[in-house]
């Protein structure tokens, strides 16, 4: 039985620690562990599947020769590799832990006034991971209307089923994570309350390029 570890959205410090498996005491080591996403900072795609030797060779062979070998056509592309090794050195030269727990604080301030809403289930934070679960899944056209309100509010947030989460970049500043977790608290007291409500044309101007590039813009600070 093979241990395999999908560290693809929490690898990289994403939790706090470098991956998610570094919280654990006992020193867990997986025999297969999946990385991506901040693999290459969102810039390109790129994952990889890590394995011990023995996984490996098991898979490919000494020579490379067994009927499992895999070769998928963009493997190895060598503009997303160098956009992955530019990444990993920039987290390497930036105190990102530090980074992790300067969000970690403003989301467990700000989300946790979500707590007392009706209809919310859970609000938890760890390291840049945040979520705001709620009692029950909304229905499509509700959430739809939920995520054009979260865009209307200056925010790109799409909720999940349930949840509503998010994962801050690390460069973010306070003020601008203060303003993520605001808006989202802010909309899901309004969805609680009943007050979240948009027609299908007002959604699609909502959600309308001209609109969406706006409100990105407050996030990032400009005028």
């Amino acid at each position: 039985v093979l241990l395999i570890f999908d560290e693809i959205a929490t690898g990289f410090g994403r939790t706090g620690e470098l991956f998610a498996m570094d919280h654990s005491e006992q020193g867990i080591a997986p025999d297969i562990m999946c990385v991506g996403k901040a693999l290459s900072g969102g810039y390109m795609t790129m994952g990889a599947v890590l394995a011990t030797s023995r996984v490996a060779m098991g898979v490919s062979g000494p020579d490379g020769s067994t009927p499992l070998m895999h070769g998928p056509t963009f493997m190895g592309n060598p503009l997303a590799a160098s956009v992955a090794i530019a990444s990993l050195s920039l987290l390497q030269e930036r105190n990102w832990r530090q980074d992790v727990s300067r969000i970690e604080a403003v989301m467990r301030e700000r989300l946790s006034l979500a707590k007392s809403f009706p209809g919310v289930k859970d609000v938890r934070v760890l390291g840049a991971i945040g979520v705001v679960e709620l009692s029950e899944a909304p229905a499509p056209k509700q959430s739809d209307a939920i995520q054009a309100a979260l865009v209307s509010a200056g925010v790109w947030v799409r909720p999940f089923g349930e949840l509503l989460y998010v994962m801050p970049s690390y460069i973010m500043t306070h003020e601008q994570v203060a303003f993520l977790c605001d808006a989202i608290v802010s909309v899901v007291g309004r969805y609680t309350a009943g007050e979240v409500g948009f027609s299908e044309s007002e959604i699609a101007d909502i959600f309308a390029a001209e609109t969406f590039v706006g409100s990105a813009g407050r996030l990032r600070g400009a005028p």
